[in-house]
């Protein structure tokens, strides 16, 4: 053993260390996402949220940002009112301390279960509002808001019972039908 450690030399280190180091670099090279192949933005995920007990119905997106774009660009959204009047637009604002935004609408009416609604969504630079970014997609529910009551369950911070519901009015039962008792 001390023979061979003898051969060793200093050259025979620095070329095997710069033979690993030249390795390494040409797997990361070879296994390299390009940035500049990617969208500005990726949308990771997008759906309905009925809160039956505050009586409200929304849905949205959660956007990521995957290239640098200028601070406090903007993502401007537009969603489809599924009552039918004119879309609702949405803006959030890009800060350095993160690169995932979710954006919602305000909440709703008349949502249709299996019924598509459009969503617009444009990334706008900070400065010159240059569009970097648009996409469109559609977002479906499976129910509709008729599990929303038309006033929250619950008022003030104690869950005290809302004196301006329906007599009657119950809140979803397991089946998912909704309705007055009695």
């Amino acid at each position: 053993m001390q023979q061979i450690l003898r051969r060793i030399s200093f050259s025979h280190v620095v070329v095997g260390s710069v033979s690993l180091a030249a390795a390494l670099f040409l797997v990361g090279l070879l296994t390299r996402e390009d940035v500049a192949e990617k969208p500005y933005l990726r949308i990771a995920g997008s759906g309905f949220i009925f809160n039956y007990r505050v009586a409200d119905a929304y849905y949205g997106f959660t956007a990521l940002v995957q290239k640098p774009v200028k601070a406090y660009s903007t993502i401007e959204a537009s969603f489809e009112d599924p009552a039918g009047g004119p879309a609702h637009v949405v803006t959030a604002r890009l800060t350095p301390r993160t690169s995932r935004y979710g954006l919602r609408s305000p909440p709703l009416r008349g949502i249709e279960a299996d019924r598509p609604y459009h969503v617009s969504v444009r990334l706008l630079q900070n400065g010159d509002g240059a569009l970097l970014f648009a996409d469109d997609f559609t977002v479906t529910s499976q129910i509709s808001d008729r599990i929303v009551p038309p006033e929250p369950l619950t008022i003030g911070p104690g869950y005290t019972r809302n004196p301006r519901l329906p007599n009657g009015w119950t809140a979803p039962a397991a089946t998912g039908k909704l309705g007055h008792s009695g």
